[in-house]
Order: C-alpha cells, then sequence, then structure tokens
C-alpha cells in the first residue's frame, strides 16, 4: 500500500497539565493545554488540547496530532481540502473528538482528500476520530462514551455535528482496555443534520466506522483491512449508507457488518464486500437487523450469521428475508473507479468470474477473488504474470478455471515469485481447479465431453498449444461433481505437446492432483502432496512425458500415487520418487494400461506395483525390465527437491 508523506515543522514549546476528566482509570487522560497555546501550536501546525474557538487549519501546513485534539461545545473546527494531519504513535493519548455541540467540517475533495494517518498508517497507532452528538440513541440521553469519556445522546435528531467531505483516516484502533478500542470514526448519537460523505478508513486494528444509536446518514464509504468489524452499529442506529465497498486481504479480522442490540432497520444500499482471506460477512447480534439493496460478497467462508439465533426476518436483503444458504454473488459490484479521494491508498481486488473472450493479464499488484467458473473461451489468451495470487471461493464445483479448445493460459511465475491459486483454507474440496481443454488425440475421439463441465475436447493436432504454465502452485481443489466424479487439482483434456507446463505444485487436493485424459503434453518438475485420490492418473492414451515427479503421502486414506487405466500409448516417468508415511499403494494399473519409467524410488507403501485387471507386468517398463510386484524399488536416485522452495508459497 502506498503510504502518505508526511512534512514535519517545527513544534512550540507546550506548557500542558493532566486533566483526569475520565470516568474510568482505563479511559485515557486527555492533556489540558492552556487555550492561547492550543492556538499558538495550532498555528505552528501542531494539535493538542482542547479548541475553545473556532479555528480553520490552513492546507499547506502539515499537522503533527500529538495528543488529544478536543473541539469543544459551541466551536467549529474548519479543515480545507488538502489537508494532511500526522498523529503520533501514541496509541489511546493520540485521538480526535468533537464533543456535544461542537463541530467539524472537514472540507476534501474528491481529488483533494483531507488525510488523518499515523506515519507508518499501522493499525493501533492512534485513537481515531470520534463524535458525539445530540440525537436519540437506547443508551439514554447524556449517556458515557466507552472511549474518553464522553458524554452524548439527547433528543434532537436532526441534530448537525458538522460535515465530512473527501476524508481518508489510517492506522487508528488503538487499544483502551481489553473491552474497548478506538474506531477509525466513533458515531455517538449523531444526528442526521451531519453530512458524512466520501470516508475512507484503512488499516483500523478494530472498526471501520461504528455508530451507537443516532440518525447520521453515510454516502460513499471505503473500508479496508480493519481487524474487527468494518461496518459496526448498536443502540439503535437508524440511519443509511449509500454505496460501502469493503476490501479484506490481511487474515484475522472480525466481520463486514456487524448490528447489535435493538433493531432500528438501518438501510445499506448498495454493499460490495470482498476477501482473499475468508471470515464472516455479516453478523447480527440479539434482535439486530437491517434492510440490505444490492448486496455482492465474495471470499467469506460465512455470509450470514446470526449469532443469538435472532430471527432471519429482521434482515432484509434484496426484499426477501436473509438466508445462511445463499451465496449473494450476485448484486452489481459498487463502482469505485473515480472515487478518486482514496488517493491511492487502496488495495485494488479484482473478481474473476464469467467468460474471457479477449486478452487479459492478471498481476501481482492486484489481488483476485475467484468467485465462481472463469471461462477462456477460443482465442482468447489469460497471462498471469510472476508473484499473482488468486484466491477461490470455498464454492465446490461452482468455483474453477477452465481454459477451452483455442483458448491458452500463460502463467509466468518464477522460482522467487510462483503463481498461486488456492481456497483461504486450503481445504480438500474447497474448489475446482484448473482445467486445460486441447485439440490433441484421445482414444475418447474428436470433440469429446468432459467429465467436468461439459467441455468439449480431442482433436487430430498432437502439437496443439493451450499455452505456458511456470511455476504454479495449486492448492485445496478436488471438488464433489457428482459419486462418480471431483474436480482435479489440473485437467488435461487431450492437451497438446506444443504446450510448456513446468514447475507445479497441486497440494490438498480431494481428488488427484493431475489428470492427462488423453493427450500429448509433457510435464517437468511437478511436486504432489496429499491429494486423496491419486497423485498423477491418465487415461485415454496420454502418451507424454513427465520428467521430475516427487510425490509426498502424510494423510491416511489416499488411493495411489500413479493410476494409468484403459488403453497403454506408453507414457514416460523420468525420475519419480514417491514417499508414504501411512501406507497405500504407490503404482496402479487398470486393463492394459502401463507406462515405462526411469529411476524410481517408492518408500512407505504397502503395495508397490498393482495391476488391478491382471494386465501384463510387461506392459510396465522399470529401469529397463518388466514390473515386478515383489520388488521393492528403493534404489532409485531421489529426485532432490531442496531448491523448489517455491512449491511452499501460499496465498
Amino acid at each position: 500500500m502506498k503510504k502518505t508523506n508526511f512534512k514535519f515543522i517545527g513544534i512550540t514549546a507546550i506548557f500542558a497539565l493532566l486533566s483526569l476528566t475520565s470516568c474510568d482509570n482505563d479511559d485515557p487522560a486527555p492533556i489540558v493545554v492552556p487555550t492561547n497555546v492550543v492556538l499558538e501550536n495550532l498555528k505552528a501546525g501542531t494539535m493538542n488540547g482542547q479548541l475553545e474557538e473556532d479555528f480553520t487549519l490552513n492546507a499547506a501546513t502539515s499537522y503533527e496530532l500529538t495528543g488529544s485534539f478536543i473541539v469543544t461545545d459551541g466551536v467549529t473546527l474548519t479543515i480545507p481540502a488538502g489537508t494532511q494531519i500526522e498523529a503520533d504513535n501514541g496509541g489511546t493519548d493520540v485521538y480526535i473528538a468533537v464533543l456535544k455541540g461542537g463541530k467539524i467540517k472537514i472540507n476534501g475533495t474528491n481529488n483533494n482528500p483531507v488525510v488523518m494517518s499515523s506515519f507508518n498508517g499501522n493499525p493501533g497507532d492512534w485513537g481515531g476520530l470520534t463524535i458525539c452528538g445530540n440525537a436519540t440513541t437506547t443508551a439514554g440521553v447524556d449517556a458515557e462514551a466507552e472511549v474518553g469519556g464522553f458524554i452524548y445522546g439527547g433528543s434532537d435528531d436532526a441534530d448537525n455535528s458538522g460535515v465530512i467531505k473527501n476524508l481518508v483516516i489510517i492506522g487508528t484502533g488503538a487499544q483502551i482496555n481489553s473491552e474497548s478500542q478506538y474506531n477509525g470514526v466513533s458515531f455517538y448519537a449523531v444526528g442526521s443534520g451531519t453530512i458524512v460523505e466520501n470516508l475512507a478508513v484503512i488499516n483500523g486494528s478494530d472498526d471501520g466506522v461504528e455508530f451507537f444509536g443516532g440518525t447520521v446518514s453515510v454516502e460513499n464509504i471505503y473500508l479496508e483491512n480493519n481487524e474487527d468489524d468494518a461496518i459496526d452499529w448498536t443502540e439503535g442506529w437508524s440511519g443509511t449508507i449509500d454505496n460501502a465497498y469493503v476490501a479484506h486481504t490481511i487474515a484475522g479480522f472480525s466481520t463486514v457488518v456487524e448490528g447489535d442490540k435493538d433493531n432500528n432497520n438501518p438501510h445499506i444500499n448498495n454493499l460490495t464486500a470482498i476477501s482473499i482471506v475468508g471470515g464472516k460477512a455479516l453478523q447480527f447480534k440479539k434482535e439486530s437487523g437491517a434492510t440490505i439493496t444490492n448486496l455482492f460478497l465474495s471470499g467469506y467462508d460465512t455470509n450470514l450469521d446470526m449469532k443469538d439465533d435472532g430471527a432471519l426476518s429482521n434482515v432484509q436483503i434484496d426484499g426477501a428475508d436473509a438466508s445462511t444458504e445463499a451465496s449473494y454473488n450476485e448484486g452489481a459490484k459498487v463502482d469505485i473507479s473515480g472515487w478518486d479521494f482514496i488517493n491511492g491508498q487502496f488495495v485494488p481486488v479484482e473478481v474473476l468470474n464469467g467468460q474471457l473472450n479477449a486478452d487479459k493479464t492478471l498481476n501481482a499488484d492486484t489481488k483476485y477473488s475467484l468467485t465462481g467458473s472463469y471461462i477462456v473461451n477460443n482465442g482468447a489468451t489469460l497471462t498471469i504474470e510472476a508473484g499473482t495470487k488468486i484466491s477461490a471461493d470455498k464454492g465446490g464445483t461452482d468455483v474453477y478455471i477452465a481454459v477451452l479448445q483455442g483458448g491458452k493460459i500463460n502463467v509466468q511465475g518464477t522460482a522467487d515469485n510462483p503463481v498461486v491459486m488456492s481456497s483461504v483454507n486450503a481445504s480438500p474440496a474447497d474448489w475446482g481447479g484448473l482445467t486445460i481443454c486441447g485439440k490433441s488425440t484421445t482414444t475418447a475421439g474428436v470433440n469429446a465431453e468432459a467429465e467436468v463441465g461439459g467441455f468439449i475436447y480431442g482433436g487430430v493436432d498432437s502439437a496443439d498449444n493451450s499455452g505456458s504454465i511456470k511455476y504454479l502452485v495449486i492448492k485445496g481443489t478436488g471438488a464433489q461433481i457428482n459419486s462418480e466424479s471431483q474436480y482435479n487439482g489440473v485437467s488435461l483434456y487431450a492437451v497438446g505437446s506444443g504446450t510448456v507446463i513446468e514447475n507445479i505444485a497441486i497440494i490438498d487436493g480431494a481428488d488427484d492432483g493431475v489428470e492427462f485424459f488423453g493427450g500429448t503434453v509433457s510435464v517437468t518438475n511437478i511436486y504432489l502432496e496429499n491429494n486423496e485420490d491419486d497423485a498423477v492418473d491418465w487415461t485415454e492414451g496420454w502418451n507424454g512425458t513427465v520428467t521430475n515427479t516427487y510425490i509426498s503421502h502424510t494423510v491416511a486414506g489416499f488411493s495411489t500415487a500413479f493410476e494409468g487405466d484403459k488403453v497403454n500409448n506408453n507414457p514416460n516417468f523420468v525420475n519419480v520418487t514417491a514417499i508414504s508415511t501411512v501406507g497405500g499403494k504407490a503404482l496402479q494399473f487398470k486393463k492394459e494400461s502401463g507406462a515405462t519409467i526411469t529411476n524410481l524410488y517408492l518408500s512407505g507403501y504397502d503395495t508397490n506395483i498393482d495391476m488391478k485387471d491382471d494386465g501384463a507386468l510387461s506392459n510396465v517398463q522399470i529401469d529397463g525390465a518388466d514390473a515386478t510386484t515383489t520388488d521393492a524399488y528403493n534404489s532409485g536416485a531421489q529426485v532432490d527437491i531442496s531448491s523448489w522452495t517455491w512449491r511452499q508459497v501460499g496465498l
């Protein structure tokens, strides 16, 4: 993420007294600075103390927030476009608060926002912005805030605490005590007369925004990697959010939305939330609820959580009661391309779904969320640059990448920066993996139909080229299609010898690691770990070569290291190492299948050679001789994978 750079300015001496104005020993004690000193410091670029008369900051000055800065009753702080405020890394002692009767007017523009951030923008560096109003809250009149002990709440739902337009806040969420943290922006009983438009809260260690009652509404809000909830409300907030975009790219957050306590039915119109790290999307506690229109979710393990078994009817989504089973991925995504106020701070997250009919390049600067089938059609090329990571939804058979006949995929990973395709938890069967369909020969014939997706494959061009795959790591595949079929990590349907495949790792699949359905494609350097059916499977007369195969089995219940089936077109394997700590079968050949294997090393299997349908052992040539069911096959040189560190890279 690009961080904002701040200029430093000399600071006049601060004569401060500590005042214990909070009612809780856990709350920070604001520094009380004499009024004349507060104003002199402001003129010199330092914010600290209580502001007791109206003041307008100067956009040409870079301000340093060195402690608590409190806008008192009857006072207005005006912040013009382009103003930058750098908060000291002072935790709970550093924050901005607007008390009941005070106002803040942030007049940023889309092209020139106001920015409030600690120097490094790390979560928990400072306390953020708190605004206390006089609107209604179920906490009552003159309630006491959990932060600062500030007083909030009244009877004026149209209360006006000022204007916030085009504001970016970074690095908030300082810890107050074991139960409480500052949020990016805390709205305590803020009224509907307050205008909030174009707000970004990034890298907070607690919530992005939290509403404690009140009636204030927000238009255009961007929330990225806030570590608790992106949007949180309680105490009967009843406002509206129009256009919210939430991005989660760092593991460990709580939820996109958390509603708590009484349900005053706040509205959210147009909510897009995208995660590449799983997690929960919408959580409602007690009897809380909301009305949400045009919802798009991607990448979450749980889309809806009624934590205290509240009625699903409390949550209305696109005109119907909420459902714990719905995917909620059909809404129109909020378009943030024109939100220049974010000021380049955001992490791009792009959703992959649908048909690709023209060339497209994916790169490591963007986070990708695979939410469904992503199909590369005839004539299109999908290029994936080194270091790119694609997070696949835990969507089973609905989530996969397929390259059809005439399409191409070019995976351009390197040893230092492989391409990674994985579900968040990389658990077997989370998603469907990668399927490539070519025009090479197969005993299934020309224009055969694949068992996955019904895709067409097979032709007469043995040299067909479906692209190039170099340094690719795939995890968590093998989703179940039906009782007979599952997706593999990589399925190669009649892929031709013009296709290059080098350095691939397939890990934790619920079915095969790689399966060849006919074709002539060859592979160099393949690592296969704990795929639950066969590590390498082939059928329909595949006759390519695999050079350097390393197979690891440490989880019981798999089928075999190799499975060959049907006619024998004599594929070749050069340098094969397969090691099991859980027994099982090593090499299995069905019907008349066979292969030529050079330099074989097996260890830990209960059965090394299984001719399942009593095919001739001569169909399998190992180191120049017919296979035998009695040989230990443990004298070959093991494949050296010590330099294959790329295989360990994940999301």
